[in-house]
């Protein structure tokens, strides 16, 4: 191994001797599936091996899971969970996810990536993920951005800060998997990855590249309730994350001018003001919150705000 600005920077290995681990968690993705299955079972360089999770689904998303495996034996392998009735965004993605990863064991692995059933992509999409990483050993995680259908059937790009890496479609070097203690299993895990990176000095990224690019079949935040409800989630989980309320408003005013207009940025304030009033759970880790509130009054220009006192919510 080696040192690179205090972070250990791993030995690259040739791009077709890397070992790409893949999970994809599935709650009633019959819908979709089959076409994230055709799009990997595409793709010019495979993953080592990807698992499909279907999570008590009560459709045909197990049947389509054990299906793609027996074509694909060897880098392809279905698991079953209990089923249930209803789908679990937040926490219960995270426990699909890992009860994946507790199929192997991760160390195997180079490259680490947690993939949702309901995407279509490039055959070149982990040939330009591991370029990306060749390219800059900092990444820690990185993603292509999303495109999505929304609620006219109009596909459109969805809007990302670059320096996330898109919940849909995480990549990560495994080490820094490790090094960052995985998913928090929480609403928001997907956003307290890329600032834990930052924070152990490695960089997060999602790139806009048309062989990175990911398109969602359905509107983003709508796979449970609707996708109002799902913007309330987003703002509760800002709240847990330990998010500055200036900083939330930035969120909320930036997300007005989108599909749903007006009311989807007035669901994220609402679930962010909810959770404070109600006294919500936040993460728990101070450090972490003062990492983060630095970061996004760096990004409003208003540094001299940050480190408040309170935790909750301000």
């Amino acid at each position: 191994m080696k040192k690179n600005g205090g972070m250990t920077k791993p030995e690259e290995k040739p791009q077709e001797q890397a070992r790409i681990l893949v999970v994809t968690p599935s709650h009633n993705e019959e819908a979709y599936l089959p076409r994230t299955i055709a799009s990997m079972e595409a793709q010019v360089v495979k993953p080592a091996l990807w698992i499909l999770v279907d999570d008590g689904s009560s459709d045909a998303t197990g049947r389509i899971a054990d299906m793609a495996a027996s074509r694909n034996p060897g880098w392809i392998r279905s698991l079953h969970r209990p089923p249930r009735t209803d789908r679990s965004v937040g926490p219960g993605v995270v426990d699909a996810f890992y009860a994946g990863l507790e199929q192997v064991n991760l160390e195997d692995f180079d490259y680490l990536c947690k993939l949702d059933g309901d995407l279509e992509f490039s055959p070149r999409l982990f040939e330009k993920l591991l370029e990306k990483g060749r390219e800059n050993p900092r990444l820690g995680t990185w993603s292509g951005k999303i495109w999505e259908k929304d609620l006219s059937g109009k596909v459109r790009l969805y809007r990302t800060n670059p320096q996330f890496s898109v919940g849909c479609c995480k990549f990560y070097r495994t080490q820094v998997f490790l090094e960052i203690g995985g998913f928090v299993r929480q609403v928001m895990w997907d956003g307290i990855d890329c600032h834990k990176c930052r924070m152990l000095g490695w960089e997060a990224r999602s790139f806009h590249d048309e062989d990175l690019r990911l398109l969602h079949l359905r509107p983003m935040g709508s796979s449970k309730g609707n996708i109002f409800l799902g913007r309330r989630r987003w703002g509760r989980g800002q709240y847990f994350m330990g998010t500055h309320p200036l900083y939330l408003l930035g969120i909320v005013f930036y997300r007005l001018w989108e599909p749903p207009y007006i009311l989807g940025g007035l669901n994220i304030l609402f679930g962010y003001l909810h959770a404070w009033i109600t006294g919500a759970e936040q993460y728990d880790d101070k450090e972490f919150r003062r990492f983060l509130r630095r970061w996004q009054m760096e990004r409003l220009g208003l540094a001299f705000l940050a480190g408040g006192r309170r935790d909750r919510g301000g």
